[in-house]
């Protein structure tokens, strides 16, 4: 563990804290309120190959210690990232890290095939979309469906890549390994938690899509264990998130095993939150001469 050139396989951090998907858009908004340089890198919105608006309204629903989203991966589609977000991007001394979604196999291949000749530092990806060809059980929840995924994007990239994993599985352990024999260079852990919260007023559930991926504070004592867990099957490194809202939080899951951490939830709740983090975990980790 240290706070200087972390090296997560391939791709070499000038310092292990991240922004994970999602939370963080394209960095245009954080933007105003700091230097984006100051990250090791960015995870990038989800991207899909084609536009896609999401899920209907109210997507959104806060719970004690957390909240639940139900966005539905609402971006402008891979080409337009491309074109407008990455020149912008590049502005910046941080890595980028594009996350990748498909509803199929061969989505998420010809994503990384367009990807592959594009300047991004990594590719994120995301295997708890739902397969549409396997009745909608997620890539994530299954270890042979883990394999293929991660060895077909494998096959079509010389780019690093992480798998982002699922926590909504018996044993992380089994995902872990499944993706990193197949060609992973780095994991990244964990994603949301299936949740759902209902409106007593109206009995109804807040979210309009019934159900959705709970993060935040909530979640990181499952994350914490997950790291540790997959870190005690696999060598490639881990970047670990869930709940990250101070630098101790940061740093317990380094502890659990994490090279590198992910700020998610807490950048909705402190636009500050990850550089806070990063100039607390100084005091914890030591600074390479």
């Amino acid at each position: 563990m240290q706070m200087n050139n972390v090296d997560l396989n391939g791709l070499i951090l000038k310092n292990p804290v991240t922004v994970a998907s999602g939370t963080f858009g394209f960095g245009r908004e954080f933007a105003d309120f700091y230097d984006l340089g100051l990250l090791g890198a960015i995870s990038v919105k989800g991207l899909t190959l084609k536009p896609r608006e999401g899920n209907p309204v109210p997507r959104l629903a806060e719970t004690p210690m957390g909240m639940i989203n139900s966005v539905g991966l609402q971006n402008p589609g891979v080409e337009a990232f491309i074109r407008d977000e990455i020149p912008f991007l590049r502005k910046f001394d941080t890595k980028i890290i594009a996350n990748i979604n498909g509803n199929t196999l061969e989505e998420y291949v010809e994503m990384a095939k367009i990807l592959d000749r594009e300047d991004v530092d990594s590719i994120e990806v995301n295997i708890s979309c739902p397969n549409v060809k396997s009745g909608g059980m997620a890539f994530g929840t299954d270890p042979l469906m883990a394999s293929k995924v991660t060895a077909a994007v494998r096959n079509v990239t010389s780019k690093h890549m992480i798998v982002k994993l699922s926590p909504n599985v018996t044993d992380i352990r089994t995902i872990a390994k499944a993706a990193e024999v197949s060609g992973a260079n780095c994991l990244s852990m964990i994603n949301t938690i299936t949740g759902m919260a209902f409106d007593l007023k109206t009995r109804r559930p807040i979210i309009a899509n019934r159900i959705g991926g709970l993060s935040g504070p909530a979640v990181k004592p499952v994350g914490v264990r997950m790291v540790y867990e997959a870190a005690s099957v696999v060598s490639i490194p881990i970047i670990g998130m869930g709940g990250i809202m101070t630098p101790e939080d940061a740093f317990e899951y380094m502890l659990a095993g994490a090279a590198a951490v992910a700020v998610g939830t807490g950048n909705l709740v402190n636009p500050m939150c990850a550089p806070e983090v990063l100039e607390g975990l100084k005091k914890y980790l030591p600074m390479e001469v």
